[in-house]
Formats: structure tokens, sequence, C-alpha cells
């Protein structure tokens, strides 16, 4: 059948294996599917997120201590949408870092140099970060750029080109190793260099603002996730677990990262980034700095992303779902739905005079019409990606 031809009624098990057409045929169904579920799921949390910035005038955004003031007081409800949505770009670099070890492998399948195959990753890291001028367009004053989740993905991809030639389990250990030792290295830094550090440190480690770039994704931080997903991707390239194998194994994964979790934010000293809980509610337990990601943040979000990965590995093995399955769709197209859910929500916002002025419903509205809206075209250009591999599609 002609896929765009007929819409997208081909079998899920054919778009999972045209997707990494390399991989063995056993169990390659389960993962791809779980995988783009997970995918999917963080892209609606993140147009919940970003429709809350345009619409909702309780907004909670005090993710750093450079924006929270202790003692102020956190409203539950805005705070905990808010925090629903960290999960998202921990898990977006993870997914990324799997992602690149499947496209590494099939490269390499397909017969492709490896001088080729740094090519590829070096052009696909300079669009993605490009398209950060799109996102600024919209977002930002004129004249200022704002670096975030793209140019932490785009420079994470440009490093992985030498990091992708280490042993696996020396990539494991230096993304383990960045997690828990960048804090140490921000504070030397401010230590050194004070309330302006240079243009190199901001853009590695420390958020900032250099004029006319505002860096909120320090690529240090989030490289460190991606190196963790590429140890995963090889993992699941070179065993082969089964399904329940992996939701095994990541259970387990998850149970120590949560454990982690809780003893880093329950201590409340290193590895918090200074912003440090102000009594034992819930709403403090959970308030980690994610400008810049500390330990704390991180062991959290991983720990649930792992939790959730165990669970749709087991279900979409039972339950396969369809290939117009939402979440599916959002999830194998998801750079095409953040360049356009940006502009959709901002300028809605702004067109019906509403931006920053209605509230949580009005949140959860346009988030919800978002996807509506751009599902078909994401559908559309799903057909268009898989019948054009090798034009501008692969790097987006």
């Amino acid at each position: 059948m002609n896929p765009d031809s007929g819409g997208d009624r081909e079998p899920a098990t054919h778009l999972a294996r045209s997707a990494v057409s390399a991989l063995p045929a056993t169990a390659t169904t389960q993962r791809l599917v779980a995988l783009d579920l997970m995918r999917g799921l963080v892209m609606v949390l993140m147009a919940i997120d970003h429709s809350s910035d345009a619409f909702n005038a309780g907004r909670v955004f005090t993710d750093s201590v450079a924006f929270y003031r202790p003692g102020t007081q956190l409203p539950a409800t805005q705070f905990l949408v808010r925090w629903m949505t960290h999960l998202c770009a921990p898990t977006f670099l993870f997914l990324a870092g799997i992602g690149l070890a499947f496209t590494v492998k099939k490269l390499r399948d397909q017969g492709k140099p490896e001088l080729a195959i740094d090519r590829h990753l070096f052009t696909r890291g300079l669009i993605i970060a490009g398209c950060e001028l799109w996102i600024s367009y919209f977002v930002m004053p004129k004249g200022t750029f704002l670096l975030q989740v793209l140019y932490a993905i785009g420079t994470s991809y440009v490093l992985m080109i030498p990091l992708r030639r280490v042993p696996t389990t020396v990539a494991l250990g230096l993304s383990l190793a960045l997690l828990v030792l960048l804090e140490l290295v921000g504070d030397l830094l401010r230590a050194k260099f004070g309330a302006t550090p240079p243009l190199w440190a901001t853009l590695l480690v420390l958020p900032g603002d250099p004029k006319p770039l505002v860096v909120a994704y320090p690529t240090l931080h989030w490289l460190a996730l991606m190196l963790l997903g590429w140890s995963f991707g090889r993992y699941l390239l070179l065993r082969k677990p089964s399904p329940a194998q992996l939701s095994r194994c990541l259970l387990a994964a998850g149970g120590l990262f949560l454990l982690g979790f809780a003893l880093v934010r329950g201590l409340d000293g290193y590895g918090n980034m200074a912003l440090h809980r102000a009594d034992g509610s819930l709403v403090q337990w959970l308030h980690v700095s994610k400008y810049p990601p500390s330990l704390s943040y991180v062991t959290l979000e991983l720990g649930i992303c792992f939790c959730c990965l165990a669970a749709l590995f087991l279900i979409s093995q039972r339950f396969p779902p369809k290939p117009s399955n939402p979440l599916l769709v959002l999830g194998q197209t998801p750079m095409f739905f953040y360049l356009l859910h940006f502009p959709l929500l901002v300028r809605g916002a702004q067109l019906l005079g509403v931006e920053g002025k209605l509230g949580l419903g009005a949140a959860f509205l346009g988030a919800g019409c978002a996807v509506l809206v751009l599902y078909p075209a994401c559908r559309a250009y799903r057909r268009y990606k898989a019948a054009h591999k090798h034009g501008l599609s692969q790097y987006i």
C-alpha cells in the first residue's frame, strides 16, 4: 500500500521497521513504539507548559535560585502544573541519545564511512541549534536570541562526534560524572569570574544573559543526558533485550534514581543548585532547580521517565497502538511539532488579546487546540518524511 495514498493505515510494525531498518526485526517494534509514545507524551506536556506561558496569568516560574525569593508561597495547583512539565527536557535529551545510537548503527549498516556519519551529525546539530532563531523570533524582543532546548540538543549532537567513539562504559561514566560534578564546576566558575562569567562558561555551564544571548540551557548539563541515552541505546542494540527484560531493567534504574533524589533532596545540601527546601511540604520537595538542572532535578525526572518507559514497553507489546495514535504521531514528528506549536500558541494569544491574562483552563485548552490543529499536519509530515529520507527532513 502506498502510504501517501492511503493515509496512515499501514501497520505499526511497518512504520517501526522503516524507522530503523537495519535493526533486527525481533522486538524492534515494541522498542521503537514505546520510545515514540514516550516522546509523544512529553510533547503534549511541553505544549501545556508553553500554552501556560502564552495564556496563564498565574504561571509559576521559580525553577532556579535566580528566580525564587526564599519564603515566597508557591500556589500548589499552579506549581504542580508547571512541575509535571519538567519531565520534558530530560526525557527528550535521553531519547535523543537513544535515537543517535540507532542512527549511527543504521548509517554504518548502510556502508557509510565514519567521516560521512560525522558530517551528518554536524549538519543535524547545526540545523537543530539554528532553529532557535525561529523560536526567538516569536518569544523574544527583537535582537535578542534565546538558547534553550534546541541549542542544547544541537550542540550536544556536535560534541557527540568524538564522544560516540569512546567505549560505552566510558560514555556512561562521563554522563554520571557530569551529572554529579557540574554543580561544583559552576561554583568554581562563579568564584573565579563573579557575576560576569566569560561567554564560553555561559554557553557550556552557567545560565546567563550575555547580550544579545539569553542562555537557558548550557550544553554540558544536557550533554550528560544525551550520553546517558546513547549508552542505553547501545545496550538496546547489543543486548537486544525483550520488552519484559527492558521493563525490569528500567524499573530498577528508575527506583535507583528516585532513591537518589530522596537522598539528595532530603539532605538538602550539594546537588540542589542552592535551591533548598523551605520546609517539608510536597511542593518544597518538588521545587528543584531546572536552570541549571540540579542533581535532584535530574534524578527525579529520569526516575519518573524510566518508570513510564517500563510501563510503555509492556503496554505497547500487549496493546500495539494504531499508526494514527496521537502520541505515536507526535512522537515520530517531534521537531516538526515543536517548531509549529510556538507560533501557533504565541500568535494565537496575541491575536485574541489574552496573552498572559487568563488561567489554567486556558492553558489546557490552548494546548489541546495546538495538538488538534497540528495533528493532521504531523501525520502528513510523517508521510512526507518517509518518502524523502535523504532530504532536509532527515534533520527535522
